[in-house]
């Protein structure tokens, strides 16, 4: 067994997380999602059609349908207007991490090791927080990103801890469309709209 399937499963904790309004929203959806076979992504309020309440969701192969969406829906919905964490009228969806994922647990990096990332770290280093790279040298600890926007005389290869990430994600490029598409045929059957490709097919409902 190798490291990435040792700590690929639902239980596998998240590296950062929601704060606020999307931190009450995570807390109430997570113990629903596992009986489900489903794991939480993301929690985000998006100011889209006046306020989106935006859950990703998937399996911890990381593989969703169109059906897992729905499902996740039905589910959630009820205790969400129960509990009325949102106090205001909200579009709710439900939807998959997209190809240009968040990169949200260490499982991922090791999964998607080889493809670019964009990183923002809580401190400094060498003078910036944010960065962008090849995701390369995963360990338990941390990675190594080799960047491919190192000013002169900036080191092109930067260590950066799992514990001082604040917020990672993939960047979408030909090779990580064709790689997510081998590793994963069920993204051929999700849709995923030109202006937006974080979001795969969803359902939304609206709530009062």
């Amino acid at each position: 067994m190798n490291e990435t399937e040792k700590i690929s499963d639902l239980d596998e904790p998240r590296l950062f997380e929601e704060d606020g309004n999307e931190a009450r929203v995570a807390a109430l959806v997570i113990p629903l999602l596992k009986p489900l076979g489903f794991r939480l992504v993301r929690v985000k309020l998006l100011g889209l059609n006046g306020l989106t309440l935006q859950i990703m969701i998937e399996r911890a192969d990381g593989s969703i349908t169109v059906e897992d969406c729905e499902t996740v829906s039905r589910t959630v919905s009820p205790l969400l207007d129960v509990q009325n964490v949102i106090e205001r009228k909200y579009h709710l969806e439900i939807s998959s991490p997209g190809i240009d994922r968040p990169l949200i647990r260490k499982s991922d990096f090791f999964h998607w090791q080889g493809h670019i990332a964009k990183i923002e770290t809580k401190i400094t280093i060498d003078g910036r927080r944010k960065f962008r790279g090849t995701l390369t040298n995963i360990t338990q600890n941390g990675f190594t990103l080799n960047t491919d926007q190192a000013a002169y005389g900036e080191s092109m290869y930067i260590s950066i801890p799992f514990c001082n990430i604040t917020n990672a994600h993939l960047v979408l490029t030909d090779e990580l469309i064709r790689d997510a598409l081998k590793k994963n045929k069920s993204l051929n059957q999700q849709f995923i709209p030109k202006d937006n490709p974080n979001v795969s097919k969803q359902t939304s409902n609206y709530k009062d």
